[in-house]
């Protein structure tokens, strides 16, 4: 198979991603199918060291921050993580750079007899081992596994890691995971594992009883970022911040200045929780891990996608948040960067998502809504998004497509109101594709824009 025969097959098997789950049951995500796929590819997963990170909102930036820790190292270093914003391939990455074309075409070549033996395999299972041998076949010196979906029953959790990691919970995914706090903590600490550190950021206290409780009960030794660490900023700039960490209590190697190219109040904690890790992994399997390397690591580390500034004048900003505290986290980060600014929301958000909750954090700091819709099958129709914020009390401009809204908005726009793009990492990463038609953004080539037509199946955007 080439490259796009290799990626129609890869998108034939099941896919939760496109379509809305209904039961989240052991019945459904079945690890044992999992375990016995990975021992057919000779257990990939055992060749390297790991780390395992999961949570609600952060899990994405805290690997990426300790994936560039681990470059900073001197190690290489993989990284998996999902969604993909541009190219399937950005899913597994080595020392930053996806899976070539070339790569991915011959292990999903070499892989699908035995996939064929085993048809009940979803696509974010095959999608797992794959990277998972793609890994050891390149002799990575370690890898940031970050959970797909809740962590209990996800794929990656087949691994034993160095550290587990989890990072901020809030309610996402409720129909699947529960409908509180507590209920998604549990599901997410299914990830500890027996003897194994596990790192948790700060936590309302609903989620981090769960944790404090199945930690002591697996004899994991745990560190609660809330409890150890504490942060300064010390400046904000537009795209960067620097701050300052300060263990709680004793000394520590990693206490110190830091700055990161990754603004917002989140971002900080997200930073305390992979220096946090750092810390942890230096004693637990990873000497290479120094403050050198820590610093460097999160001066260096790139995750594009969140409170990401495009364009200065006017200012456009997007950002991934995709759940009613995600926003709100959102709020006050532009609260405290742009200071009394205004905002023109462009907005569109998966069915499965609490919609209501993502608006009422969003239409206080905006001045004029125009909703849309991202080419993910599980994009809500703007008519329906409009109608919901004429229920909260908003009239919303609807855009038929994520171009026309960015057109639409630059209309608006000027000194005193800046652009805002948030509610899903798709529309985010449309976003970006139309931005970068005109102002260069190096992004990776697309999956499909060198085929003449495109797949009914398979969407230009993640």
């Amino acid at each position: 198979m080439n490259y796009h025969e290799a990626l129609r097959y890869l998108y034939s098997l099941v896919d939760y991603e496109k379509r809305r789950i209904e039961r989240y049951t052991p019945e459904e995500f079945r690890l044992d199918r999992v375990v016995d796929f990975l021992d057919s590819l000779g257990n990939p997963h055992l060749a390297y060291p790991k780390i395992h990170v999961a949570g609600t909102k952060g899990k994405g930036s805290v690997s990426a921050m300790l994936a560039s820790i681990g470059m900073a190292s001197g190690m290489k270093t993989a990284l998996y993580t999902s969604p993909h914003l541009h190219t399937y391939r950005e899913r597994m990455q080595i020392n930053r750079e996806p899976i070539s074309r070339a790569d991915m075409a011959a292990l999903l070549t070499e892989l699908r007899p035995l996939i064929g033996d085993n048809p009940d395999l979803t696509i974010f299972e095959v999608t797992t081992a794959l990277a998972f041998l793609y890994f050891a076949r390149q002799n990575v010196d370690l890898a940031v596994v970050e959970v797909g979906l809740g962590g209990r029953l996800d794929a990656t959790n087949v691994i034993t890691p160095l550290a587990s990691v989890i990072t901020s919970i809030s309610l996402d995914h409720t129909y699947l995971l529960g409908d509180t706090l507590a209920a998604i903590a549990g599901e997410k600490a299914g990830i500890i594992k027996p003897g194994v550190p596990v790192v948790v950021s700060p936590q309302r206290a609903e989620a981090r009883e769960v944790f404090e409780t199945v930690s002591a009960a697996r004899h994991a030794p745990l560190t609660l970022v809330e409890q150890s660490w504490t942060s300064e900023v010390q400046e904000r700039h537009y795209h960067r911040q620097r701050f300052a960490l300060r263990h709680i209590g004793a000394p520590d190697a990693f206490a110190g200045d830091y700055e990161l190219p990754l603004i917002g109040n989140f971002q900080r904690e997200n930073a305390a929780t992979a220096v946090a890790a750092a810390a942890v992994l230096r004693e637990h399997g990873l000497p290479q891990f120094t403050l050198k390397a820590v610093r460097q690591g999160l001066e260096q580390v790139v995750w594009p996608g969140r409170m990401e500034i495009l364009h200065r004048d006017p200012l456009l900003v997007v950002d991934c948040a995709h759940n009613a505290y995600s926003s709100e986290m959102l709020v006050s980060s532009l609260e405290e960067w742009f200071p009394g600014k205004k905002w023109i929301l462009i907005y569109g958000a998966s069915s499965d998502k609490d919609l209501t909750g993502m608006l009422r954090a969003l239409l206080p700091v905006t001045e004029h809504v125009i909703v849309t819709r991202s080419y993910h099958p599980r994009a809500v129709a703007p008519y329906q998004l409009a109608d919901l914020c004429a229920d909260l009390g908003r009239g919303a401009e609807i855009a038929i497509s994520p171009q026309r809204s960015l057109e639409q908005a630059c209309s608006r726009a000027g000194a005193e109101v800046g652009i805002l793009v948030t509610g899903s990492v798709f529309l985010v990463a449309d976003i970006r594709a139309v931005y970068a038609q005109t102002v260069p953004l190096n992004l990776p080539q697309s999956d499909w824009d060198d085929e003449p037509w495109q797949s009914d199946n398979v969407t230009t955007s993640p």
